[in-house]
């Protein structure tokens, strides 16, 4: 029993189980706003095993795909896959385990969820891949993420709205922001492996612009769709204070000073999501 409760704090952290608070809030709030409210609960539980099964398989596909790599970049070698506290078989249970919940948790929903699951997930799963190819990868892997709202609105109305589109680029240049931040810390070591990122392409400076560029798009994207949806103050507040959490994330990290990566990838990405949640809730459940 000790030994089972240890391997699966290990599986945990090894998926980042807690950066399930990125996507997820913002499931949530596709799904507040397309069902006006609260839809059922069997909806609501199903929407939430669908975003945390989908990126339980993508994250741990992503540690099998780059156990090498891991294994000799000084700041993952110690993660649990290439330092051996987790086999290669006990990664692979949880990525079909994983997989399986996720298709069979969307052929639950509705038609169009169990007709796009296989593309979502496939979506989710190349960007292990994909980065191995392009440098254009944080957005494929911001992509990955956005499926998460759109996804959910789908899964409330059964259709895919084209308003639900800007919450999905939102998200899209969020997460590629955030992405091009924590990957200017591996910049040597990505150019001398011959791997492809923007920051290893364009250098740290320049990297930290175009992650400027995406979350301020992010924001953009954000107040469209809270005016294509008529949302109300809260929601224009939480807005408001998302931009202040962005803002203060790029004022922490400098060219030359990237200590700070850590508070601007984690702490400022779960406020931002969660703060746009709780003032869609307040938003949508007061005038409903």
């Amino acid at each position: 029993m000790r030994q089972a409760l240890a391997t699966l704090r290990e599986l945990l952290e090894m998926i980042k189980f807690q950066h399930s608070l990125f996507a997820l809030p913002f499931a949530l709030t596709a799904m507040l706003v397309a069902a006006s409210g609260m839809p059922s609960a069997r909806v609501v539980v199903l929407i939430i095993i669908c975003a945390v099964a989908a990126r339980t398989a993508a994250m741990t596909w992503n540690r099998i795909a780059d156990v090498r790599i891991d294994a000799l970049n000084p700041r993952t070698r110690d993660r649990a896959l290439p330092a051996g506290r987790i086999s290669p078989r006990a990664a692979w249970t949880l990525l079909v385990a994983s997989a399986v919940a996720f298709l069979a948790a969307a052929a639950a929903i509705n038609r169009l969820t169990l007709l796009l699951a296989p593309v979502a997930l496939l979506v989710v799963l190349s960007y292990s891949l994909g980065k191995r190819l392009t440098p254009l990868t944080h957005f494929h892997l911001g992509l990955a993420l956005a499926i998460a709202p759109i996804g959910a609105w789908i899964a409330v109305t059964g259709r895919l709205d084209p308003v639900v589109l800007l919450l999905g680029l939102a998200v899209m240049s969020w997460v590629a922001g955030f992405d091009l931040l924590y990957a200017c810390q591996d910049v040597d070591f990505d150019r001398s492996e011959g791997l492809h990122s923007l920051p290893a392409r364009i250098g740290v400076p320049h990297a930290l612009v175009v992650a400027r560029g995406c979350h301020f798009m992010a924001l953009v994207a954000l107040l469209a769709f809270g005016v294509s949806c008529a949302l109300g103050v809260a929601y224009f507040l939480a807005l408001g204070v998302a931009a202040l959490l962005l803002t203060a994330a790029h004022a922490s990290v400098s060219a030359r000073d990237l200590s700070r990566v850590g508070f601007a990838f984690f702490q400022v990405n779960v406020g931002v999501s969660a703060v746009m949640l709780a003032g869609t809730a307040v938003s949508v459940l007061v005038r409903s």
